[in-house]
C-alpha cells in the first residue's frame, strides 16, 4: 500500500526498512520528500519528535540524493536504515547525508548501501551466550546505546540482536539498526545475517578499504495526514 502523509505543506512517505522475507517487521521511517517545507533544524527536529519514529529523513535534493536525518531528539550525520530507505524510495545511485557520499546498489528485493563503520555513532556492542538470552532482555535504563547480540549459527554468520538507544526520547528499542550492524560487522570482520527486534532482517558484507555493505528490504506502509 502506498504510504504518503499529506499536509497543506508537504508529503511524507512512511516506510518499513529491513523487513523480513514475508514483508513484516522492519523499522518505521518517515521521509519528507520536499525538505524545503521544513527549512531549518528547529522545524525538522520538531517534526521528527511529533512523528515519533526512530528516525525521519528530509530530502533536500531528490536527484542528487541530499538528505538530512533526525531522531526525535537529535540530528545525525549518518544512520543506516534511513539511508537504505531513502535510497530505495528515491531510486538513486548515491545518497548524501552530512557524513559523506553513500553509494547504493539494488540486488533483487534488497537495497544495499556502502558505508564505513567510523561514520556510525558510538554503540556498546554487548555479546550474550545465546539468542534466548537476548530475546529475554528487559529494556535497560536510559544511558548508553546498547546493541545486544548473540550467535544463532556462528558458522553461517547468523546473529540474533536487539538495540536499545537509551536516549530517553520515547524510543526504548530500535526494531532494526543499520549503524550498529556496521559496527558489529567491523568488529567481527565477516558477513552477517542479523535478525533484530521482532523479526527484522539486516544483511552485511565487508568490502575492500574498510567499506561495509549494508542491505535489506524496504516497503511502503501506510498513509496519515498531518496538520501544519
Amino acid at each position: 500500500m502506498h504510504t504518503t502523509v499529506t499536509s497543506s505543506a508537504t508529503d511524507i512517505d512512511v516506510l518499513r526498512v529491513f523487513c523480513a522475507g514475508d514483508g513484516r517487521y522492519g523499522n518505521a521511517l518517515g521521509v519528507v520528500r520536499d525538505g524545503r517545507t521544513y527549512p531549518d533544524e528547529a522545524s525538522r527536529q520538531a517534526l521528527a519528535k511529533e512523528l515519533g519514529f526512530s528516525e525521519t529523513v528530509f530530502v533536500d535534493d531528490p536527484e542528487r540524493g541530499d538528505v538530512d536525518i533526525y531522531t526525535p531528539g537529535v540530528r545525525l550525520p549518518f544512520a543506516g536504515y534511513p539511508l537504505v530507505g531513502a535510497a530505495w524510495l528515491l531510486d538513486v545511485e548515491v545518497v548524501r547525508p552530512p557524513a559523506g557520499e553513500v553509494w547504493v546498489r539494488g540486488d533483487g528485493e534488497f537495497t544495499w548501501i556502502e558505508a564505513r563503520a567510523e561514520w556510525a555513532p558510538p554503540r556498546t556492542l554487548r555479546r550474550y551466550g545465546s539468542a534466548a538470552e537476548v530475546e529475554a532482555l528487559d529494556v535497560p535504563e536510559p544511558g548508553e546505546w546498547i546493541y545486544a547480540w548473540a550467535w544463532e549459527d556462528e558458522a553461517a554468520g547468523r546473529i540474533r540482536a536487539r538495540g536499545f538507544p537509551g536516549r530517553g526520547d520515547g524510543i526504548d528499542e530500535d526494531e532494526a539498526t543499520g549503524a550498529a550492524a556496521l559496527l558489529l560487522t567491523a568488529e567481527l570482520g565477516r558477513a552477517l545475517n542479523i535478525t533484530q527486534g521482532r523479526g527484522s532482517q539486516i544483511l552485511t558484507a565487508p568490502g575492500p578499504d574498510g567499506v561495509i555493505e549494508l542491505g535489506g528490504r524496504v516497503r511502503i506502509e501506510r498513509s496519515v495526514t498531518l496538520p501544519r
